[in-house]
């Protein structure tokens, strides 16, 4: 095997490993750009519709190239899909040997040295929390590689997780007595001897953002960086960028600096008082932003007294612990760290505080029982732009959904790719065959406060006539929920909704009844693939327009308009289109899947824009006629 023409031939290698394998031309054409890219040293905008099976497309020429080469996906689920399925069928298939390893972020690798001094402090645990720790603490005897993901018995979002696992600011780095053994030590240096190294964007990110040293030196040694599911990239770069300060890390420095001080630091009692006032005036300033759980502006905390005292009683009560750890800091190294962390936190306090440059955007989340204080860039393309000077390496950006009716300036825009090259290979999927377009007419507007009971009655009929095996698509929880109250007691199909129970769990049900209706939101517009029956109809509410109420974008939005920039169509309207293709695409996954999609906003017609979101998905076949929809419901399974 010399090329990805022949590997990709009908009787090539990859033939031999999967049962009934079709050649795809757009796979190949796909392979064979990435394949001169790589080459040339040129950075490629690869858009591969549903079904190219753009994962060989780029995985094939990069491991042929013998280049250290990083995979890096959009989710934690899609690197593990891509290690332990894709890989390892390209290693049965390909004659060239390589190295491929997969490398998650340190809060995923168990941290045995956190996990002794949890079980031993003296603070205690409620009868849950030291049940699933001493599940742990047997696990950690017999585990190779030290993935949480692998520990079967306690939940990966248990917080208890928290006490076995380390972040930046609790690691000691060399200075652990448990270096030697580190898990997350192993798996950066095996990342390091990879061909093929996968990560995602968030690890991808905090790279870039030089917060994490001890990853830092894995970039320098690309010279391929492949990032697939791109379109998520420019959003998870921004998070990175910016700075945020939460109620949770504060609160953990101090439950941390505690356990020291039971430890090592008895004779400065005036530590234990500051560890125990750093924790009352967090819960004060937590109840000081009332009850709802909101993103907000900035503004609001300046207009607000009591949350403006309470940040600032916040502020001194860190200064307070800071200069306590500094006095214990030459004690122990574990106290040193919690030093070191109080240091950097009041830094970075400060700099959301007096923040006043007009590059950044200051907001606050609230949560249950605690808050963050961000600030997040406005523009990341200069930034992004210099991060790939640095790093002389063939950058290939891949997704199902880059372009906006066939143009790629909105995401090369957003990450400062001027000179790229960018193609598209549609889907091979027959989309006029498979599927229907149905918009039906009389549709409310999308401000009418009757709007999810009157599209709820549009969709009757098609669920209907699909039978159930339908993903009911939304955008805000709001919507999901009355809808969800609506359905419940005029249909009498299975109803999955989102929040019920793990979203991992809600589609393997959906897969299983084989005529359920999932209602979901954001999160169940991509990354889902449901091949088969189960899934024959996609119903959308709105156009999936981010809210103008959020700070981010409220602030993005106004300091565009100050540019002389239209945020609407140069951002609002892009964002929105590439969600509804997203959405769009969970409806046909293979050759053989049929469905209908049903959009229930009225703008897609009525608007001038509405034709952009036409121009930019799939080529159905389109009716406005409930009829169309049964008839092509009836036409299943007739040769």
């Amino acid at each position: 095997m010399t090329d990805s023409k022949q590997f990709f031939s009908s009787d090539g290698e990859l033939s031999k490993v999967i049962a009934a394998y079709q050649p795809r031309a757009a796979q190949l054409e796909m392979a064979e750009a990435i394949a001169a890219a790589i080459k040339d040293k040129r950075h490629l905008i690869a858009e591969a519709g549903t079904g190219t099976g753009k994962t060989f497309a780029y995985l094939v020429p990069a491991i042929l190239s013998g280049k250290k080469t990083i995979v890096s996906t959009g989710t934690k689920n899609l690197q593990d899909q891509l290690f332990t399925k894709d890989l390892q069928v390209l290693r049965k298939a390909m004659k060239v040997p390589f190295i491929a390893s997969l490398l998650k972020g340190r809060s995923n690798y168990l941290c045995t040295y956190r996990l002794q001094n949890a079980i031993a402090s003296p603070l205690g645990f409620s009868k849950e929390d030291a049940a699933a720790l001493s599940k742990i603490r047997a696990w950690s005897k017999r585990t190779l590689s030290g993935d949480i993901s692998e520990m079967s018995e306690v939940a990966e979002g248990d917080p208890v997780w928290y006490q076995a696992t380390s972040t930046l600011d609790n690691c000691l780095g060399q200075d652990c007595t448990d270096y030697a053994d580190c898990f997350l030590v192993k798996a950066r240096k095996k990342a390091q001897e990879a061909d093929v190294l996968v990560v995602n964007h968030h690890l991808l990110c905090a790279d870039w953002s030089l917060r994490d040293s001890g990853f830092g030196e894995l970039l320098p040694n690309a010279e391929v960086v492949v990032i697939d599911e791109a379109h998520q990239l420019a959003d998870t770069a921004s998070n990175f960028l910016g700075i945020t300060v939460g109620a949770k890390q504060m609160t953990d420095l101090a439950q941390d600096a505690l356990g020291e001080y039971f430890k090592d630091a008895t004779d400065i009692p005036a530590l234990r008082t500051a560890c125990e006032d750093m924790e009352h005036e967090i819960k004060d300033l937590r109840l000081a932003f009332g009850m709802e759980l909101k993103r907000g502006e900035w503004q609001d905390i300046e207009k607000n007294p009591k949350i403006l005292g309470g940040l600032h009683a916040v502020k001194e009560q860190l200064q307070r612990l800071e200069e306590q750890l500094k006095l214990a800091s030459v004690k122990t190294k574990a106290l040193e760290s919690c030093y070191k962390r109080a240091e950097e936190l009041l830094q970075k306090l400060n700099l959301i505080l007096d923040d006043r440059s007009g590059k950044w955007i200051r907001w606050y989340e609230t949560h249950r029982k605690t808050f963050t204080l961000s600030l997040t860039p406005l523009d990341i393309a200069a930034e992004f732009r210099g991060f790939m000077q640095q790093h002389q390496a063939a950058w290939i950006f891949t997704s199902a959904t880059l372009s906006i009716a066939n143009k790629f300036d909105y995401f090369a825009g957003n990450l400062g790719l001027n000179h790229a090259a960018s193609e598209s290979w549609g889907s091979p999927f027959d989309y006029a065959t498979q599927s229907l377009f149905y918009h039906p007419k009389g549709l409310p507007q999308p401000n009418d406060p009757n709007f999810t009971a009157m599209i709820v009655d549009f969709a009757l009929p098609v669920l209907q006539a699909s039978k159930g095996r339908a993903f009911f698509l939304f955008t805000s929880h709001r919507a999901l929920q009355e809808a969800a109250e609506l359905l419940a007691k005029k249909i009498k199909y299975p109803l999955l909704v989102q929040g019920s129970r793990p979203k991992a769990l809600l589609l393997e049900q959906f897969k299983q009844a084989g005529n359920a209706i999932l209602l979901g939101t954001s999160s169940f517009w991509e990354g889902v693939d449901v091949r088969g029956e189960a899934l024959s109809c996609v119903i959308i509410d709105k156009l999936p327009f981010a809210s103008p109420g959020d700070p981010v974008l409220k602030a993005r939005l106004e300091a565009m308009t100050q540019q002389g920039k239209n945020p609407f169509f140069e951002y609002q309207l892009p964002t929105a289109v590439i969600a509804l293709r997203q959405g769009i695409g969970r409806l046909i996954r293979d050759v053989t899947d049929r469905g209908v999609l049903m959009v229930c906003d009225p703008r897609l017609l009525k608007k001038s824009y509405g034709q952009i979101f036409l121009d930019s998905v799939p080529p159905m076949r389109r009716s406005r006629d409930i009829a169309d929809v049964q008839a092509f419901f009836q036409e299943e399974g007739k040769p």
